[in-house]
């Protein structure tokens, strides 16, 4: 697959989501950095900056997120925005790539817990590289399965995950570029 007809889908945010930029603009890959007015990014390229008619589009009962993902959340406006901007990170992708942590109730922490939630609703290939286990995984339905080195397959991918990226993390970022695009 050329790397150079691929489009990365993710938020510019601290961490993942900034590691994942730096990496795909090395690839030659594409990027979409979905934001809003007054949300704080660390990637300039590729930025989104959604409307408030686009951010009602990825509206999300608080209600329904805490009893699917068995926490509560914030009610801020801010925050509300930015579940908002991740559905549009996974609505516009065709499979999804995590770094985070797996909980016990096969959740991933965090509010990238949401993004990784969605994709599973969505019925997209999701993997998460779990920070912790210093592992990849793979949904398959209903649980979480041990994925060895994961390879990028579609066009149109999300990169996303939590703001503290870890040196693994990282590396992990980096060899699933590397073993999607050899040259």
């Amino acid at each position: 697959m050329n790397p150079n007809n691929c489009v990365l889908y993710s938020g510019g945010a601290q961490g993942t989501e900034t590691e994942f930029g730096k990496i795909a603009e090395k690839f030659g890959v594409q990027e979409v950095n979905y934001t809003f007015d007054g949300h704080k990014i660390f990637r300039s390229r590729g930025v989104r900056v959604l409307t408030s008619e686009e951010l009602l589009k990825g509206d999300v009962s608080l209600a329904y997120l805490s009893k699917l993902m068995h926490r509560k959340y914030n009610t801020g406006p801010m925050f509300k925005k930015v579940l908002q901007s991740i559905w549009h990170q996974i609505n516009s992708a065709e499979e999804v790539f995590v770094v985070g942590t797996i909980l016990d109730d096969n959740t991933v922490k965090g509010g990238t817990g949401w993004g990784a939630e969605f994709s599973k609703l969505c019925n997209k290939s999701l993997h998460i590289y779990d920070q912790e286990q210093h592992a990849w995984f793979k949904w398959s339905k209903e649980n979480w399965s041990h994925e060895d080195q994961p390879k990028i397959k579609n066009k149109m991918f999300a990169g996303t995950g939590t703001r503290f990226l870890n040196p693994k993390g990282k590396k992990a970022i980096k060899e699933l570029f590397e073993h999607s695009f050899k040259k």
